[in-house]
């Protein structure tokens, strides 16, 4: 039996630009528009416009919202100040993650938690689970929200052309509310493409005239494909790839989200052996692509995670797990290409320079 796809509040827009649809995590979302290279390249260069309404907001609001979410994440909210946010992770009770996430604080006792669009139901249920014992509720507004991304270098000045906010005095990991194209939102200055932007909160009914606007005023519509090989460039990880229930992030180049306090796991995070290292791999010759072995010696040592061609180096780049002796910088090893084994440079992302705000 088919199940029906989900619809975000901008499908009826990308039908209209001609995205090329596809399923992900149940939502119908668009692949790309005319080419991944393009998309991504606009982003890079100038600006792009993502739709990103599938992914989950949570609310945590009450008097111990804060000393709940210390517990419950890895990264320490106690240093958030009212209308900044910080990239965080959910750990689970076995040395692995639950999800990353965004955490904003967006009132004296309340907190928004943005979700993988995968993990929606898994992290609702395990933050459920935890709260029990503190003086703090938990809201699932993923329905109430439109979230778009407008990413490049010109991301500011393409949405000031549509708000009387000043924006250049708009920080990195800040947010606040405004309005755009007329209409009233919550904006952030995050994203996963490695460039500066905005993450854009709407009501559902004012997403698609927000997305008009912002296209008109030059964004670039851009899909899932150009998502995906932003983030890579930028030496993201993605859920369910680079991180899943059974990966240490003491492991992994974002160990520096891990704070010195109490946190859920704690003991079991801590005790597992790093074994194997994440690390970035890049390729003269040859597309790396997930489950593809990588080779020390023509012995099996690894797996990527995540590969691709990247659009700005013009060569393979990849994410993956390998043996942690050979996770130094510089290490050379092959990746398994449809049964050859092309050579294969160990580094540290992000691949490409980041975008700077």
């Amino acid at each position: 039996m088919l199940v029906e796809m989900k619809r975000t509040p901008l499908y009826d827009e990308h039908e209209r630009l001609g995205g090329r649809m596809v399923d992900f995590a149940g939502w119908a979302l668009p692949l790309q528009y005319t080419s991944i290279t393009k998309e991504h390249l606009a982003v890079r260069e100038a600006v792009g416009l993502f739709d990103v309404s599938h992914m989950g907001e949570f609310f945590v609001r009450g008097p111990e919202a804060l000393a709940f979410l210390r517990w419950a994440t890895l990264n320490d909210p106690a240093r958030l100040k009212l209308g900044r946010a910080q990239y965080s992770m959910l750990p689970n009770d076995r040395g692995g993650v639950v999800d990353d996430i965004y955490v904003y604080r967006t009132g004296e006792l309340e907190y928004l938690v943005v979700v993988n669009a995968a993990n929606v139901a898994k992290d609702w249920a395990h933050l459920n689970r935890l709260v029990e014992g503190y003086d703090a509720e938990l809201e699932d507004a993923s329905d109430a929200w439109a979230l778009m991304a407008l990413q490049g270098p010109r991301a500011e000045a393409t949405l000031q052309t549509l708000t009387d906010t000043e924006l250049s005095g708009v920080r990195k990991n800040a947010t606040l509310t405004l309005e755009v194209a007329g209409v009233p939102a919550r904006i952030a200055r995050t994203g996963y493409t490695g460039e500066d932007g905005f993450e854009i909160f709407t009501a559902p009914e004012d997403a698609p005239a927000v997305w008009r606007a912002l296209t008109e005023a030059g964004a670039t519509p851009a899909g899932l494909g150009a998502r995906d090989t932003l983030r890579l460039e930028a030496g993201f990880p993605l859920y369910g790839h680079e991180l899943t229930d059974a990966t240490n992030p003491r492991c992994t180049p974002l160990a520096w989200v891990i704070k010195d306090k109490p946190y859920f796991g704690r003991e079991a995070l801590e005790a597992a052996a790093c074994d194997e290292r994440l690390v970035g791999l890049v390729m003269e010759r040859g597309i790396p692509r997930e489950g593809y072995p990588i080779l020390a010696g023509g012995a099996p040592a690894g797996r990527v995670t995540s590969g691709t061609q990247s659009p700005v180096l013009k060569k393979g780049i990849a994410l993956g797990w390998v043996r942690a002796d050979l996770a130094e910088e510089g290490t050379e090893l092959a990746v398994e290409v449809r049964g050859r084994a092309l050579p294969a440079r160990v580094v540290r992302p992000p691949f490409v320079p980041l975008g700077k705000k």
